[in-house]
């Protein structure tokens, strides 16, 4: 309700279109706007320099963002009425190359994760929302069979599930989704059994998403084109695999690599990213079994989709191109999961992370 009622005190200066923040491998945080009626996105300015904030979180209840950045830190910056941001501070991230952060439900813990370093970390925010003490850090030992790209632990993603319970982990480079109990109330990290999910060897998990309902978790693999269908189970933490299903149509054989994933907010469709094949596939989710049948290989508008966000109204995926600097806006149908051709292009510069505030 706070967030709600926050977001609608700031929105006023945005009456017709909402605020857009995107995260790169640039020079800083930039902002558009995005018109749901019309699908027009405007070209995104920069809004706060800091290097590198590639990854982007809103804190729950502050209006605060949070993002990752060069030099191996976390940083957070507070949101005025217009949607500028002002640096509050930055910290350690922990370890090297940190690549995906969250920010539990609480609002006083950032998760981050360390892809260089193989390590994922939690740490305290103060009452402002910023960064501070590293509370539990945890490096992860091992490889995959990948000789190229599993020569050591890589984590790529930290989630926490609805009732801030567990923290999930997918390991690029160990082929796990490491799971870990969490304290909300110190920030503390600590053993759970069932520890991990094992991926398909050599998948190289890479991120992952929810069903609404919270009975299924979906993780693309990297590595392997694929995606993992898992059977979610609230009280224990664990995450049991039911269903590989690829993200590639059949005969594709050129290089490729997968990178988001996002559960439509029906929770009838998951979306995955080709990097390569340059497409959205789309999959229709049986809401019972949580399984996955396959509707559609989308153009994405650009040239290696890293990062695509759904807009709020559920109308709209914006699609990030790491290798042609640019965002397109495709139309999506909610009740078929189809997505249209894309409807416009923006210039931006190494978009990593789309948030909508």
């Amino acid at each position: 309700m706070k967030k709600l009622i926050l977001l609608a005190a700031l929105a006023i200066h945005f009456a017709d279109a909402r605020p857009v923040y995107i995260g790169t491998g640039a020079d800083g945080i930039y902002l558009a706007t995005f018109d749901a009626e019309t699908g027009v996105l405007t070209e995104p300015k920069l809004a706060a320099k800091y290097p590198s904030p590639g990854f982007l979180a809103l804190h729950p209840e502050k209006p605060v963002l949070h993002c990752i950045g060069g030099g191996n830190t976390v940083a957070s910056f507070a949101i005025a009425e217009d949607y500028s941001l002002t640096l509050l501070g930055s910290a350690p991230s922990g370890g090297n190359g940190p690549c995906h952060l969250a920010i539990d439900a609480s609002g006083r813990t950032l998760a981050v994760a360390n892809y260089g370093g193989g390590s994922f970390a939690t740490i305290r925010l103060d009452a402002k929302g910023k960064p501070g003490e590293i509370i539990s850090l945890v490096e992860m030992k091992g490889s995959g069979p990948n000789k190229q790209r599993q020569n050591a632990a890589h984590a790529h993603g930290v989630y926490f599930d609805n009732a801030n319970r567990f923290l999930f982990v997918p390991d690029l480079g160990i082929d796990k989704v490491l799971i870990r109990k969490f304290d909300a109330a110190t920030s503390a990290l600590s053993d759970n059994e069932p520890a991990e999910m094992i991926s398909p060897p050599g998948g190289g998990p890479r991120h992952m998403a929810f069903s609404p309902d919270e009975k299924h978790a979906y993780v693309i693999n990297e590595l392997t084109n694929t995606v993992s269908v898992a059977e979610f189970d609230a009280e224990t933490g664990a995450i049991k695999p039911i269903q590989e299903i690829t993200t590639l149509p059949d005969g594709f054989s050129e290089p490729n690599t997968t990178a988001e994933i996002e559960v439509h907010p029906n929770g009838n469709f998951v979306y995955g990213s080709n990097r390569g094949h340059d497409s959205i596939v789309v999959y229709k989710r049986d809401p019972e079994t949580g399984k996955l049948t396959f509707v559609q290989h989308a153009p994405c508008g650009g040239k290696t989709p890293r990062h695509f966000k759904i807009d709020p109204s559920g109308n709209w995926l914006l699609c990030g191109h790491q290798n042609s600097d640019t965002i397109s806006v495709l139309s999506l149908d909610p009740a078929t999961g189809k997505l249209g051709e894309p409807k416009s292009t923006v210039p931006a510069p190494k978009p990593i992370c789309i948030l909508f505030p």
